[in-house]
């Protein structure tokens, strides 16, 4: 059976050749192997019509030019080889759209992303409309690879080697604006005229090389460009700890373009992705995007969800806040908040208009965006406008008694169908739900901090939630554009579980005289954003350790931190950089400076700081305590998947993504390694590292969380 063409060709009657993109039975459009022959036959009939002036590439997909090359191709190549021939037909194909002898254009509106941004490089020019829902960038990195089809060859000869560098490097989004900035597109216009206009580019005459910037320039001479890829390689080096090999293949890659030729430039690109596609680190970072993409289909529930209409915050603080900012931003669902004062409701206003305002002067957002959006947000003292809510979301203070109070407030003032989510960090939803009316309408909704910022939330039934509140929620989870993953109700959930012993055995380790810096360069090192200690410091250090009793009731001393430690920085006012005062010290606002270790912690704690432990053990102690907890989490049926535990430490606390969570890094390391370094540490260290019953079993069977190839844990 022949399979429909992706690529649909019409020629206008003013002889411009408009190609349709539209992937058949997907809601994204994304590049496939298959596709080069279709391009390969669109282009011949174009070089044979000689009616034809120009070409135009443009989605018929709604909000969506190209998603990106389907991940599934590269994953399913066994060797290096078939992976950089991928390479190569993809950068044969973008050749030959180039050397059409007539002019061609990209009409772009919606995500034109990697494989996408490499067609749109191709033509000769671009053009994109001005919504938001419009981004180019080449993300590959994000998956430990490169652009493969031409990308690190164009795009720094387009814009510039510099701004190219940053734009490979991080994976950034461009919005329309940036782009037009960076001369990555011609034209910015209005989505209802997008294919006029890029048919009238289309009637131009192809157009000579673009002029770049001075600074730009200047850094494509031989001195400027041996200082600029010296400087980015030290760079990329702190940034990435050598744990990334994708990110110095790609300096290589680009520099050998620039300074050898093109030809060498793409030899050199094809053969990097096919060895990059090879490595553990991309194969991780692949499975991440596999589970994450997994986890946003999931519905968390068999049933139903209710409907979302409107939205309650209980609290204007700083997490009721964020909460009604990604509700009314990202959700799109009005919000109104109730705090006990005005000044709480306008502290959690202004925060959303800072951070919407802030979008506004970025040219990420539009200003009547802008004002749509707090519009969708509205305060009161009292309950008035909660009769109808569908959900109410409770952001007060860690107080069982207080939060019980909540539920009965809501259950006086709401619909019998409105759901009632606490964001507690450690309280049981169960106690919450223990006097309420309908307990089936209770749950737990667990954001991080800062919220618009960390993709996760846990969702948390208890016993007697209803299956129809599970699933409206996750819905809720995803409107906000939030990664969920549901957990059961158990002290500490997962997240926080599975974090609270790797906190501890920092503090264990600052006891026993490592330095504050070199405890968390250690962990920085291995793969986590920042160090447990700097952590503890941008949570806040009282919040931080609230959670360790809750823990320490319900599982035990494994849980304990040095009470010393913790008592002594707290009675000594050390918050963290909340009053810039924690294990670092933190300059005044408006002051130059970075952070500094606090030398006087040490006789605070009664230790000298003079500890000699390698960074390679600090991290083994750490992480090793994590990965314990996380077997018990699953055993426990904490999480309902390895998958779910995965994302959950990935997207939740940072752990290193190029391992690919907790459960896949177990199973690298084979359960029977993971048994044997626990066992010399609880031999060296104490009973808490002494590895838990499921990792025995595992080790003796020769059992792995994840079936290779699969997203399934081996029962």
């Amino acid at each position: 059976m022949e399979m429909t063409s992706a690529f649909t060709l019409t020629v206008r009657p003013d002889n411009i050749a408009v190609v349709s993109i539209d992937v058949p039975g997907e809601k994204m459009n994304t590049l496939k192997a298959e596709f080069g022959g279709q391009v390969r036959a669109i282009l011949k009939q174009i070089r044979e019509n000689r009616a034809i002036r120009g070409v135009v590439f443009i989605s018929a997909k709604a909000d969506n030019f190209i998603a990106g090359a389907d991940i599934n191709m590269i994953d399913r190549c066994q060797t290096a080889k078939e992976a950089e021939d991928l390479a190569r037909q993809g950068q044969q194909v973008m050749a030959e759209i180039h050397a059409l002898t007539v002019p061609v254009v990209a009409a772009i509106h919606g995500p034109c992303l990697g494989g996408g941004l490499e067609l749109a490089l191709a033509c000769h020019r671009r053009i994109c409309t001005d919504d938001g829902k419009t981004v180019l960038g080449l993300p590959e990195v994000q998956l430990g690879l490169l652009p493969g089809s031409g990308g690190t060859q164009r795009l720094p000869r387009l814009i510039g080697v510099s701004t190219a560098l940053e734009i490979i490097l991080t994976g950034k989004q461009l919005r329309p604006r940036q782009a037009l900035k960076a001369g990555l597109v011609d034209d910015v216009v209005p989505q209802s005229i997008l294919l006029e206009a890029a048919v009238a580019l289309a009637q131009q005459e192809r157009p000579a090389s673009r002029r770049l910037p001075a600074r730009e320039r200047l850094l494509a001479g031989p001195l400027g460009r041996a200082l600029l890829f010296r400087m980015a390689a030290k760079k990329t080096e702190q940034k990435t700890q050598g744990n990334y090999p994708a990110a110095p293949r790609i300096l290589n890659v680009i520099e050998t373009g620039l300074s050898q030729g093109r030809s060498s430039g793409y030899e050199a690109e094809a053969r990097a992705f096919g060895q990059l596609a090879m490595t553990p680190q991309s194969q991780a970072l692949r499975n991440i995007f596999f589970a994450s993409t997994e986890v946003k289909k999931d519905p968390g529930s068999p049933a139903e969800a209710g409907p979302l209409r409107s939205v309650g915050v209980l609290g204007g603080g700083l997490m009721g806040g964020g909460i009604a900012f990604v509700t009314a931003g990202k959700g799109a669902i009005p919000v109104r908040i109730k705090d006990i004062n005005p000044q709480g409701i306008n502290h959690a206003l202004k925060y959303s208009w800072q951070q919407l305002d802030k979008k506004v002067r970025r040219r990420h957002l539009r200003a009547a965006e802008r004002d749509a959006q707090m519009a969708r947000i509205s305060g009161t003292t009292d309950y008035s406008g909660f009769a109808r809510r569908d959900v109410v979301i409770e952001a007060v203070f860690e107080d069982l008694a207080l939060k019980q109070q909540m539920v009965a407030e809501v259950e006086a003032h709401c619909a019998p169908h409105t759901i009632f989510a606490s964001n507690t960090s450690s309280l049981p939803i169960g106690d919450i739900a223990a006097k309420a009316a309908r307990p089936e309408n209770v749950i737990g909704l667990h954001f991080f901090s800062p919220v618009e910022k960390m993709p996760l939330v846990e969702v948390i039934p208890h016993a007697g939630t209803d299956a129809r509140t599970v699933a409206t929620i996750v819905k809720l989870a995803k409107k906000q554009g939030k990664t969920p993953i549901v957990v059961a109700d158990k002290a500490g959930f997962y997240v926080n579980r599975i974090l609270a012993p790797y906190m501890s055995e920092a503090m264990r380790l600052l006891s026993e005289g490592e330095r504050i810096e070199h405890i968390d360069n250690a962990l920085v090192k291995f793969g986590f954003p920042v160090g447990p200690i700097q952590l503890l410091d941008e949570v806040g250090i009282d919040t931080g350790t609230k959670i360790i009793p809750v823990l320490e009731a319900a599982y035990g001393d494994r849980f304990s931190a040095p009470a010393t430690v913790v008592s002594a920085i707290l009675n000594d006012d050390r918050k963290g950089r909340k009053n810039e005062r924690g294990f670092y010290l933190y300059a005044a606002k408006g002051r130059k400076s970075k952070k500094q270790p606090d030398p006087a912690i040490y006789p605070l704690i009664g230790v000298t700081g003079t500890g000699r432990l390698s960074a390679e053990s600090i991290a083994e102690r750490c992480v090793m305590l994590m990965l314990n907890e996380a077997a018990r989490c699953f055993d426990e049926q904490v999480i309902r998947s390895a998958r779910d535990g995965d994302i959950g430490a990935v997207f939740g606390i940072g752990f290193p993504p190029f391992l690919g969570g907790p459960f896949r890094y177990m199973d690298t390391l084979g359960a029977s390694e993971v048994v044997a370094i626990l066992q010399r540490l609880a031999t060296q260290y104490g009973e808490r590292f002494t590895p838990c019953q499921l990792l025995l079993q595992m080790a003796e069977r020769g059992e792995i969380f994840w079936r290779k190839n699969e997203t399934e844990y081996v029962s």
